[in-house]
This record gives C-alpha cells, structure tokens and sequence, in this order.
C-alpha cells in the first residue's frame, strides 16, 4: 500500500489521491510513467513527481524515519507491507494510570519470531537496545498511553519508528471497545489462565510480585506477552480491510487470522465495507467455506 500512498507528499491530500487512483494512477510507477494527471498543474505534478522519487529511494533503503515523519499518523498502517520484516509488537503495564505518578512494571516486545519480556529492577534498561532495531512499532493506545510512559521511563529513547496504533485504525473498521473486546469478536481465543484478566489485574499481580509472589509475576508476563502476540493478526487484518476499503471498495477475507491457532477452529468469516458509512464487519460464514 505504501507504494500507492500519495498522500505523505506536501500539497496532495485525501481528495487529490483519490483522484489519482480513479484516473489509472495507481502506484508511484504509474504516475513516473501516466501523461500529467487531469485537474494536477503542471508545477504540482512536478513537486510530485520529486517527491515520489525521493520516497522511492527512502523505501529503498530502508529509511523509515522519512515515512514516520511524512505519512499522516492516522496512514502508518499503510507501511505494515513494506516494513513488517522490522517490526515490533509492544505492550506494557504499569503500576496505574497516571503518567505523573505510576511507572512501567514489565513490557513485552515480539518480532514476529522471538518474545522478549523486560521487567522493572530486572532487565528493564535493556528495552531502549531491543527497540532501536526496529522499523514499526504496532501497539494498542500506544500512542495515548504506552508511548507516554516509555518517554518517561527512557528520557533518551527516540520512539522514531512507524507507529501503527491499532486502535484507531480498528474504529475506522467498525470495531469498538479495548483490546480484548476485539479478540473475542474477532475470534481470538486466550489462554485459561489469562482469560477474563485486564489491566487492572495487571497491577494487581504486581502488587502481589512486589510482596514476594513469584507466580503472579509468571502469570502477568504470560498475560502481557498474550496482548503483544494477538497484535500481529489484528495487525493484517487491519492492513487488508484498509487497504481494500481505500482501492478496492470491496470484499476482503479474514482467512489468515481465522486460521490462526489462537484463533476458532470452525466456521469461517469475511470483512464487508458496510454501503455509505466507510465501515467494516465481520460476517460471518458457513463452515468450510471462505470469502
């Protein structure tokens, strides 16, 4: 998707994108190779076309603090694709809400093949090295709440990278509530020993670790790395529904998440752009069958 993104250039907003696409214009390639677009001056067409080739070479290389910096924060899900091989899926908990008086207690990171579990008075202070090495950082609230207290607890630590925060893509999909909420209608199913937790058990189960319970540490850890790991089906989900709502206005399917081992076994689902309202459901489908 991110190669058919034009709205990161200066002076081409949603309205002038849409119009690209609906004119054949599809990709950076073809607008370097498509006669000057209709209703586009010349002079515009230009700085696009500069641009384009500067976004070229960014993705090229890799850069991915240019398309941090240049993509509206609400288009980070259109650079899932192109950087999801650097990613890391984050959560964190903390001893309360309040960014002015609670700290973080244990933060779990996952790149998609390793789960990495950083806790206070422990190994906390190795965070920042593990978060250097990535490109996307995909959270849940992240921005409202997980990326305020990394900021806190690591003055120095940057947080450059493409930011996917699920949950407002998600609303724009039609989906509400918090992150287990969206699990369950999702079709994403927890363990037994976390099921039915939240986040104010979190700080619960710290609270007994701190008076000498060891297992509630080894049952918040479990329950934090559960939050992190279900980010990464949410995380196609969205970028499939999204991308399909953006090009295509059509159907888009659900089997990769339902396929999940987390996920249910029967049945099966497909994700619908809802007529009128830019929304999308999941509908249900007969088992064995796909959309």
């Amino acid at each position: 998707m991110l190669r058919e993104t034009f709205v990161h250039i200066p002076g081409v907003g949603y309205r002038t994108e849409e119009r690209l696409w609906r004119s054949g214009i599809r990709s950076w390639d073809d607008f370097a190779s498509a006669p000057r677009p209709p209703r586009v001056a010349q002079r515009q067409a230009a700085r696009i076309g500069e641009e384009l080739a500067r976004s070229a070479d960014a993705l090229r290389r890799g850069r991915h603090r240019y398309f941090a910096r240049t993509l509206p924060p609400r288009e980070h899900w259109r650079a899932w694709s192109e950087f999801r091989d650097a990613v890391a899926f984050l959560d964190i908990e903390t001893t309360g809400l309040s960014l002015g008086r609670d700290a973080v207690t244990v933060v779990g990171v996952y790149d998609g093949h390793r789960r990495r579990t950083f806790v206070q008075a422990d190994n906390l202070e190795d965070l920042p090295e593990t978060l250097e090495r990535a490109k996307l950082l995909v959270t849940f609230n992240g921005r409202g709440f997980d990326a305020p207290f990394l900021r806190k607890a690591f003055p120095r630590l940057p947080l450059d990278q493409i930011h996917l925060d699920l949950l407002h893509p998600l609303r724009r999909l039609g989906f509400f509530g918090g992150l287990k909420a969206i699990e369950r209608e999702m079709g994403i199913l927890r363990s037994e020993e976390t099921s039915g937790l939240g986040g104010f058990d979190a700080v619960r189960l710290w609270r007994a670790y701190e008076e000498g319970d060891d297992d509630a540490l080894a049952l918040l850890i479990r329950y934090n790395m559960e939050d992190v790991v279900n980010l990464e089906p949410l995380a196609s989900f969205t970028y499939d529904a999204l991308r399909t709502l953006c090009l295509d206005r059509g159907f888009v399917t659900a089997d990769r998440l339902l396929a999940s081992p987390r996920s249910r076994q029967s049945g099966s689902s497909r994700v619908r752009a809802s007529p009128g309202r830019g929304r999308v459901v999941v509908v249900p489908g007969d088992a064995g069958n796909s959309a």
